[in-house]
């Protein structure tokens, strides 16, 4: 007898189950000596620059194609007027994953997140600024922006099944369990807050 085929089981959310194990796995084994408390920052930030550069992407792409209706692609407020984040040119995705295999993409990525936060005031002292310190393997870094680029994450589909909200919360949870008990300070299981809430 045949056996039926397996369909991919969606969450309340609308993100597959199954993808983040997928993303974590392949992280975490570039991740090598590196702390978990550390590499947490290092793997989430470069994950919330992807969702920022994504959205900014998708209507960077509406505006060139609106140019002739007098839509400006370069002009900060374009973006602003629909939520965006203003990106500019150095922070942008498609530039960082040009240049993931040079030595200097610690020093890169910082810039980027400095560049993120100068033009968006409201994400100022937010973004991690580390990515250039000896102790981050560039090869491992390059590594990790090459396998966060095969993710949409900042799209209007992924923003809305909230990609992100769930990549965030399944990376989250796996730090927590790799730091053992100390993990527990940054995060609480959802099976506990619907407890909690209810």
């Amino acid at each position: 007898m045949a056996r039926p085929k397996k369909t991919a089981v969606k969450n309340n959310n609308g993100a597959n189950l199954g993808f983040e194990a997928k993303l974590w796995q392949t992280a975490d084994a570039m991740r090598g000596s590196m702390d978990a408390a550390e590499y947490k920052h290092v793997a989430l930030g470069l994950i919330f620059l992807k969702y920022i550069s994504d959205a900014f992407e998708e209507q960077h792409a509406k505006l060139t194609a609106e140019r002739s209706k007098g839509a400006d692609p370069e002009d900060p407020d374009e973006y602003r007027a629909v939520n965006i984040f203003w990106v500019p040119k150095e922070a942008r995705w498609p530039h960082l994953k040009a240049n993931a295999k040079q030595p200097t993409i610690g020093q890169m990525v910082d810039d980027a997140m400095d560049a993120v936060e100068r033009d968006n005031p409201s994400l100022k002292g937010v973004l991690p600024k580390d990515y250039a310190r000896p102790a981050l393997d560039k090869l491992r870094l390059g590594q990790l922006i090459d396998l966060v680029s095969n993710i949409l994450v900042g799209d209007t589909e992924s923003r809305s099944k909230d990609v992100l909200g769930r990549v965030y919360e399944y990376f989250l949870s796996q730090f927590a369990s790799a730091e053992g008990k100390k993990g527990g300070e940054f995060y609480t299981p959802r099976c506990v807050v619907k407890l909690l809430s209810r």
